[in-house]
């Protein structure tokens, strides 16, 4: 018989149903009379073995899982020695499962399992037993407590965490160098056989890698892996139970797995010479290109630095490295000439800046190219002898007189002539000026040092052949100081006198200015114009003066102000003077020197108004006649004529009746037509006052007759209104508000009944309407009473 037949037939019997064996534990029960309880068990022979024991108790009982028969699966017997097969004994059983999951035959003790059990929901339960009398229902053994054991088959496959896993490892990495460790977990119980014994093992990712059996980790099995040719592997492992056997169940799950990147390939340029070309105009700092080594490594493992080694241009040329695109700028580090050089050579090299010392017989991990760099020739601006200039003169000197030369050439070879000019923006008032065609500034107006020390000036210099290229130079001008200015007093001086003043009494200190700036500074001198028999003054040698009296005593009732002149003078060549006069008033004092007093009307006038007084007085008076003279205007205002003098103005003739109409069956607006001829009204004519609801062309009637009465009263007003020079102005609108007359209704009005000399008829009211039966009843009523009397 093969291995494979034994292996099959071992997995018949384990799913087929059998009984499974009870392991009896023996103790003694207090209280009661040794019994026996039998348990059945299965020996060599095949024969039940029967054992006597003082009572019954059992530890436990094995069941297997996942029973797939049609009954319910036997679990075991309980008996106990009571029991004479008679059914006097009941069989009780109680704790996890007891009536739902396990069940017992009362009279026979046999326990049945109802339904399919999994060992990994639960692994065992535990129960307790007990035999009764039926019928006296007292228990005839006490209560004993046994655990039904559920053994495990393997009905659970291995199972990993994780469905994918992700993991690196270094590129070059030496065979065996771990990757991952992978672990699968088994439901099954790993205490019983093999069902959760695990081996692990490669089904895809050979021969760059493998997998330990028992540990699950993953190591590398091929050397020198380059990511350079491969980065990424997917690696599938296989996790089986039953140690692996035939049989077992297993599940998988897949690793991804990249090369991380190592420092083992070293830059390369692609082209060993790379040609350049810069204009010589470009100024230092300029970017002319870049160069970039490729490298095969990514990261900081790719990072490069670029040096200018070697070559005729090591001063003129800077490169640096970009870190962001790892390229080499080469930027101008000075001006560049095409007349001086036209060609210039570099030999520039790019290294790694993260060399791994275990890939150092890969190396050199540099390289190197040449880089040539042709200037190229423009039309250049002119270039000026010196980058500034600073021209010192004197403030007096005459006008047309040069004051500096400033110079400039072409440094192109074709050294064209140069014109010079000023920017009048820095030299706004025109006070110098530039010969165009030697560079010579001189004066055009005179200099004062005390109006401005220093002109900044800008000299333009262009080419006469190509005037769009210039260049400009600052020019100082520094104004040098001459004494042409004399002193003055420093401040405006209000000096008085004490009528009551001694001798020799300090009445004033006084001090200079000078607008000049002299090398040895200031340095004044005080003096009287002529001698003074009231005042003195006497120089304190520190640019200061004391202004002294003569003489006891003054009076201002004999002269209340002095005049002194001060005559200062400077030390400087050529020297400068001027006479400044001071103003000194005589004023009444205290005791002790505080000025009370120092106008003479002070004295007359004690009791006067001050000015202040008089000025709101003034005001005052003012305000009145304004007020005044607004009144009268305004009264004249209200006393002109009105605008129409006419004795006939319809204004004053007007009487109201107070009639109220028709109500609001009167939707006619008021027109003059109708009281030329009540006739001419038209039935459904629209209203003047109110915008119509709908919008139609009304119908035409013809027009009443023309009325030269109201023709004629009209001229006459619009006559009089432009022959009156009191009159408004021509834009204004005079209304005449005529009735005309001849009406056909003639007057209503009772005022003329008196001055008739008959009896009125008034009975054609009655024919106007409903509107007037009204009168007709008042009118025609009296007349009827008239009769009858």
């Amino acid at each position: 018989m093969t291995i494979q037949q034994v292996l099959l037939l071992l997995l018949l019997w384990m799913w087929l149903p059998h009984p499974c064996p009870t392991e009896m534990l023996f103790r003694r029960t207090p209280d009661l009379r040794p019994k026996s309880f039998g348990g059945r068990s299965s020996g060599n022979d095949g024969k039940a073995i029967h054992r006597q024991k003082r009572g019954w108790m059992w530890n436990q009982f094995f069941l297997l899982e996942e029973y797939t028969g049609s009954d319910y699966q036997y679990v075991g017997k309980l008996h106990s020695d009571q029991d004479k097969g008679d059914g006097s004994l009941k069989y009780i059983l109680s704790g996890d499962g007891a009536g739902t999951l396990f069940i017992i035959d009362e009279k026979t003790g046999d326990i049945h399992a109802t339904r399919r059990i999994d060992r990994e929901e639960k692994a065992f339960y535990t129960l307790r037993a007990q035999a009764i009398n039926r019928r006296t229902l007292r228990p005839v053994e006490p209560e004993s407590e046994f655990v039904i054991k559920i053994h495990d088959i393997n009905d659970n496959e291995p199972t990993f965490p994780e469905e994918i896993y992700t993991a690196s490892v270094p590129e070059m990495s030496v065979v065996g160098t771990s990757v991952v460790q992978v672990t699968a977990t088994d439901a099954d119980d790993p205490s019983y056989g093999n069902s959760a014994r695990i081996i692990y093992s490669i089904l895809q990712g050979q021969p760059y890698f493998s997998v330990e059996p028992e540990t699950g980790i993953i190591r590398t099995a091929l050397p020198n892996m380059n990511r350079e040719n491969r980065e990424h592997y997917q690696v599938v492992i296989q996790a089986k139970d039953m140690g692996g056997q035939m049989g077992g169940l297993s599940g998988t799950t897949t690793v991804n797995i990249t090369l991380t990147d190592v420092n083992d390939n070293p830059p390369r340029f692609p082209q060993s010479t790379i040609h350049l070309r810069i204009p010589e105009s470009s100024p230092v700092g300029t970017a002319i290109g870049s160069v970039k080594a490729t490298d095969a490594d990514t990261g900081k493992n790719a990072e490069v630095e670029y040096r200018i080694i070697d070559g005729d241009g090591t001063d003129m040329f800077d490169i640096v490295t970009q870190e962001d695109t790892q390229e080499g700028i080469i930027t101008v580090r000075k001006p560049l000439d095409y007349e001086t050089r036209r060609l210039y050579t570099l030999k520039v090299e790019a290294e790694n800046t993260h060399v791994d010392p275990r890939f150092y017989y890969l190396g050199p991990f540099k390289d190197t190219t040449i880089v040539k760099i042709s200037v190229e020739d423009v039309d250049e601006p002119p270039i000026f002898s010196r980058s500034s200039y600073l021209f010192e003169v004197h403030e007096d000197i005459e006008l047309g007189t040069i004051i500096g030369t400033v110079m400039a050439r072409d440094p192109d070879s074709a050294s064209s002539p140069i014109r010079f000019s000023l920017d009048r923006h820095t030299d706004l008032d025109r006070i110098f000026n530039i010969h165009s065609g030697n560079g010579s500034i001189y004066t055009s107006k005179p200099l004062d040092r005390e109006i401005s020390q220093w002109h900044n000036l800008s000299v333009i210099a262009a080419e006469i052949n190509n005037p769009k290229d210039t260049t400009r130079v600052p020019v100082y001008v520094r104004i040098l100081d001459v004494n042409d200015n004399a002193p003055q007093f420093a401040v405006f001086y209000d000096t008085f006198v004490c009528e009551n003043a001694r001798a020799g009494q300090l009445i004033q200190t006084i001090s200079a200015v000078d607008k000049d700036d002299p090398l040895g500074g200031q340095k004044f001198f005080f003096s009287l114009a002529a001698v003074n028999p009231n005042f003195t003054v006497q120089d304190n040698e520190d640019n200061t003066a004391r202004i002294l009296t003569r003489r006891n005593g003054f009076s201002r009732h004999e002269i209340s102000t002095y005049l002194l002149p001060v005559v200062i003078s400077d030390n400087d060549y050529p020297i400068q003077s001027s006479t400044g006069t001071l103003t000194i008033r005589v004023c009444a004092c205290d005791s002790r020197g505080n000025m009370q007093s120092c106008s003479a009307e002070a004295l007359l006038l004690p009791a006067g108004l001050s000015t202040g007084a008089l000025v709101a007085i003034l005001l005052c008076i003012i305000i009145l006649l304004v007020i005044v003279v607004l009144f009268a205007a305004l009264k004249r205002q209200r006393k002109k004529e009105p605008l129409i003098l006419s004795k006939e103005d319809i204004r004053d003739n007007i009487v109201s009746y107070n009639d109220e109409g028709g109500g609001e069956e009167d939707t006619q607006a008021f027109d003059i037509g109708t009281l030329r001829n009540p006739a001419a009204m038209e039935d459904k004519k629209l209203r003047r006052d109110i915008i119509p609801e709908t919008l139609f062309v009304p119908r035409r009637t013809p027009s009443a007759p023309d009325n030269t009465d109201v023709r004629d009263f009209i001229n006459q007003r619009l006559k009089e209104h432009d022959t009156d020079p009191s009159a408004p102005p021509y834009d204004s609108l005079a209304t005449y508000a005529y009735e005309g007359n001849d009406s056909i209704a003639e007057s209503l009005s009772s005022l003329e009944s008196g001055t008739t000399e008959g009896d009125q008829n008034y009975d054609y009211l009655r024919e106007w309407g409903p509107r007037f039966n009204k009168l007709a009843e008042m009118y025609g009523g009296g007349e009827s009473d008239k009769d009858t009397s």
